[in-house]
């Protein structure tokens, strides 16, 4: 097992990573005093709760809430393959509740979006402050997707203006002239007011999240195609493809190559 844990700040909600291959893992009954997400990569296992068990695939997630007695454990025939955050703190309630999950419904349905750039992302985390500032990032843009996808209630009162920015982020990333002031002026409203409901809403800068994003998506563009690095670089942003190649490095620790050869390793 590959994880970590360590002490952030009141802001900064990452508690621990880590990725379990297929084998007989499993775990309680018991309670953990933080949130903890799931992620399954392949094969299929069960959850259950006080009242129900539920049956888990590939593609699906499940949250376990602080304080809530569960057991999981694998299909014996065909054993899941995972990834688990945990995480707590301020923000951590606040989240959670923009999900449409709830501890008696913890189980999050197979989603268009594969979350596995992002979780690569955050494992790759270090203990370092500015590796702590990237591994929050990617965790709030993970929650931020299940929010999208799964939004409860709650979640449609979000900002239009933070909506619009990120659409507007996620459609126009690949230009490499893309600025902060392009997304303002596309919302159009006050610079510092949309500044802080992005943050607010997403726990990350506006200039933060278009990085992550671009690097989400050339995580993407490494494990699914053969595109050389230059001609990747100028898919997702980067006319320089040696710049694109150190901030790829800062944000997974790994080299764009390097992060290639590790996931085609990973796929067999």
């Amino acid at each position: 097992m590959n994880s970590m844990s360590y002490s952030f700040s009141e802001r900064s909600i990452l508690k621990g990573n880590g990725y379990k291959p297929p084998n007989s893992h499993q775990w309680g009954p018991g309670v953990r005093d933080v949130y903890a997400v799931h992620y399954i990569v392949s094969g299929k296992g069960y959850l259950k709760t006080c009242h129900t068990t539920f049956s888990l695939k590939t593609g699906e997630s499940f949250i376990i809430f602080p304080h809530t007695e569960v057991y999981y454990y694998p299909d014996p025939q065909d054993p899941w393959e995972y990834y688990w955050i945990e995480f707590n703190g301020a923000e951590a309630s606040r989240l959670v509740s923009m999900i449409n999950i709830a501890p008696d419904h913890p189980v999050v349905e197979a989603s268009p979006q594969d979350f596995k750039p992002l979780f690569h992302i955050i494992k790759a985390a270090g203990i370092e402050p500015f590796e702590r500032e990237r591994s929050d990032a990617g965790l709030h843009l993970l929650l931020s997707y299940y929010m999208e996808y799964y939004p409860s209630e709650q979640a449609f009162l979000k900002k239009d203006y933070v909506l619009s920015a990120r659409e507007y982020i996620e459609s126009n990333f690949w230009k490499s002239s893309l600025s902060v002031l392009d997304v303002v002026g596309f919302v159009k409203i006050e610079r510092s007011y949309l500044f802080r409901l992005f943050k607010e809403e997403n726990g990350i800068s506006i200039s933060g999240y278009l990085t992550v994003f671009r690097i989400q998506r050339a995580c993407e563009l490494l494990a699914n195609s053969q595109l050389s690095i230059k001609s990747l670089a100028y898919s997702v942003g980067y006319q320089d493809p040696l710049y694109f190649s150190k901030i790829f490095k800062k944000v997974t620790s790994y080299t764009p190559s390097q992060y290639r050869k590790a996931y085609s390793a990973l796929a067999k």
